[in-house]
C-alpha cells in the first residue's frame, strides 16, 4: 500500500472581484475593436505615438502615381529621394504653437518626424521623376521606362 500525504488544489482561497472581470472584459473589447477600426483617439494623441503619412500608389499604363497626405507641412520640409528601387518621403511636423499640458482639452493629432518607404517596381525612370505639393497632398510622377512601357504588336495573317 502505497500512502501520500494530502495537499489541498489550491493553496490560497482568492475571492471574487466582478470588477477585476470587467477590466479583463473591457480590455478584450478594447482589443477586438481596436484590431478592427484601427487606434483610438487616445492611441493617437499618446505622447510616444508617431505618425506617417497616408499614401495611394496607382498605375497608368505610362507612369505610377503616388499621392501623399502630409497637412500642416510646408513644401521645404519634405523630403523625397529614390534610391534604387525605393522612394522615400520624409519630414516633420511640429506643433504650430508652444501650450502648457493642462490647457488641452483633447489631442487628436499626431506631431513628430516620420520616414516612409515605399518599394516601386522595375521600371521607373529615376531621372524624370516630378513631385508637387497642394492642399497637403504630395504628388510625385513616376514615369515608366521606355522598354517598361506596353507596346501593342499588330498580328499579321500569314
Amino acid at each position: 500500500m502505497y500512502l501520500m500525504k494530502w495537499q489541498p488544489r489550491t493553496q490560497s482561497v482568492n475571492r471574487w472581484d466582478p470588477l477585476a472581470e470587467m477590466a479583463d472584459l473591457q480590455g478584450w473589447f478594447d482589443q477586438a475593436f481596436g484590431d478592427f477600426f484601427g487606434r483610438t483617439p487616445l492611441e493617437m494623441a499618446s505622447a510616444d505615438s508617431t505618425w506617417s503619412p497616408l499614401v495611394d500608389v496607382h498605375e497608368t499604363k505610362d507612369q505610377f502615381l503616388v499621392k501623399a497626405e502630409v497637412p500642416g507641412l510646408k513644401q521645404e520640409e519634405i523630403e523625397v529621394s529614390i534610391v534604387d528601387d525605393t522612394l522615400t518621403l520624409k519630414g516633420e511636423r511640429k506643433r504650430e504653437t508652444e501650450v502648457k499640458e493642462n490647457e488641452y482639452h483633447r489631442i487628436e493629432r499626431s506631431y513628430g518626424a516620420f520616414q516612409r518607404s515605399i518599394v516601386l517596381p522595375a521600371g521607373v525612370d529615376a531621372s524624370a521623376v516630378k513631385a508637387s505639393y497642394k492642399d497637403g497632398v504630395l504628388e510625385i510622377q513616376l514615369p515608366k521606362k521606355e522598354e517598361a512601357k506596353p507596346k501593342a504588336i499588330k498580328v499579321e495573317v500569314a
